[in-house]
């Protein structure tokens, strides 16, 4: 698919989602996209003109009816605002014209249909995208958030997207690779002119360079954890003994009735899944099987289950029952789930009379590092607090508001953790003092991981599979 998305065809392919709509539109990038427009479209009196857009007529030259025929010869298909941005002020750096027709599916095709039997190709998956990137109008990391930006499932994720297509994740990656560029310049210059007594840099001076771009890239490697979440949503787990209103408060979570809620117990026996937004991240939620010792045996399945989604999810949310006394399954089951991961406990039923006894719950739930938040699932109280604290304990930082300083790719993440090992390496061989060529190698192979990012060292295969991923005509 490569060496076909490098030629220089003119490509056209179908915009907007598939399906009818208001409006639909066909984009052409290339040589030939204005004479391929011109060919279809009547302008009337104004001729399509750079940066402007130009109201037509899409004409079927292949269809003859009297009635409706234009001047150019075929017949009048449908109204069209086309776009004509000249290179290389466009997407591509290329010519592109765009033609929005009305959103039926049989005109865009038609549309399409006459542009291809005029010398257009149809353009691959991320093909505009792509030669946006060859043509220097944007890094890879840019052209990775494109994607981002059209699956993003939040406002809060098409903002993090939107700072990262205007270079939010280049620039955070830019002084790293200064320093080691001006490092890599100094050791070299120092090797080419030994002869001229130009002094070599002191040992401890190269070794101090190199770990303080190692430490500060680890960290910004770590920061992936939190950037996986805004990226990819977390997961909650509801846990329980039957009947404490897990999936009461799962319906109230979700602001509907997913999950089935009755007074008998093991009413839920299956997992029980669904999506929710809190604080713009996506959150999967899932309503678990009540877990007791006592269970049949199709019971006992779901309770197995259940802990397994416990031990997938990003944050187990354990309810407690607050109109009944702190059970030993209770106990047991808290200190059961806080190895498997972060977890916060539910105290529910407020809107009823409180026998549970409020220190032993406290000092139960912060000796296994949880926090507890007081709510009804009946009435809705203390709900919204309940989201925040779900946010909060699953994404515990300070400025997830930005969200731009995160990693939210992963494969940023693992070349910065390959740069990261190339460094520690470099560093080993400064500390033993020896050649700096040799060192040079390890610096080298750090910047090249860094390079990759942006896409300056990305080989064919590695754009060939991230551009495949775009939707086509994009």
């Amino acid at each position: 698919m490569l060496p076909e998305m490098l030629s220089e065809d003119t490509i056209a392919a179908v915009s907007t989602p598939p399906g009818r709509g208001g409006i639909g539109i066909v984009r052409l990038s290339g040589e030939r996209a204005l004479a391929i427009a011109g060919e279809l479209i009547r302008w009337g009196a104004r001729e399509l003109a750079p940066q402007r857009a130009v109201v037509g007529e899409f004409v079927d030259p292949e269809a003859h009816h009297t009635e409706g025929r234009s001047s150019a010869g075929g017949e009048v298909l449908d109204q069209v605002v086309c776009t004509y941005f000249r290179k290389p002020h466009s997407y591509t750096a290329e010519d592109i014209v765009e033609m929005a027709c009305h959103g039926s599916p049989v005109v865009l095709a038609r549309l399409l249909e006459c542009c291809l039997a005029r010398g257009a190709r149809a353009a691959e998956p991320g093909e505009f995208t792509m030669r946006a990137f060859l043509n220097g109008r944007i890094d890879l990391a840019q052209a990775e958030a494109v994607r981002d930006l059209i699956d993003a499932r939040t406002l809060f994720q098409a903002r993090v997207a939107a700072r990262q297509m205007e270079g939010a994740v280049s620039e955070r990656i830019k002084p790293y690779k200064q320093k080691l560029t001006e490092l890599i310049a100094v050791l070299e210059a120092g090797i080419d002119f030994a002869d001229d007594d130009v002094p070599l840099m002191p040992w401890d001076e190269v070794g101090g360079r190199i770990e303080a771009c190692a430490r500060d890239l680890e960290e910004l490697s770590q920061g992936f954890t939190v950037g996986r979440m805004i990226h990819e949503g977390l997961s909650l787990a509801i846990v329980g003994r039957p009947n404490v209103g897990k999936s009461s408060l799962f319906n109230r979570l979700l602001d509907q009735d997913r999950a089935i809620v009755t007074s008998t117990p093991g009413t839920t026996r299956d997992l029980v899944t669904e999506s929710a937004n809190i604080g713009g991240i996506p959150l999967r939620l899932v309503d678990t099987a009540g877990i007791r010792s006592s269970a049949e045996e199709i019971e006992s399945i779901g309770i197995r289950k259940s802990f397994q989604a416990i031990a997938d999810s990003d944050l187990a949310l354990v309810v407690l029952d607050g109109s009944q006394a702190l059970t030993e399954e209770d106990r047991e089951l808290i200190q059961k789930v806080a190895p498997l991961g972060r977890m916060l406990v539910a105290v529910n039923k407020t809107d009823l009379p409180a026998k549970m006894e409020d220190s032993d719950v406290r000092a139960l739930a912060t000796g296994n590092g949880a926090s507890i938040v007081q709510t009804s699932a009946l009435t809705g109280e203390n709900v919204p607090e309940l989201r925040e604290r779900i946010l909060a304990t699953a994404l515990p930082v300070r400025e997830l508001e930005s969200g731009s300083g995160y990693i939210t790719n992963l494969r940023h993440q693992q070349l910065i953790r390959r740069a990261v090992e190339a460094l520690r390496k470099a560093l080993k061989g400064a500390e033993q003092e020896i050649p700096h060529e040799m060192i040079l190698l390890d610096l080298y192979n750090g910047l090249h991981s860094l390079d990759e990012i942006t896409g300056q060292t990305a080989t064919e295969d590695i754009l060939g599979l991230i551009f495949s991923r775009f939707c086509i005509g994009k």
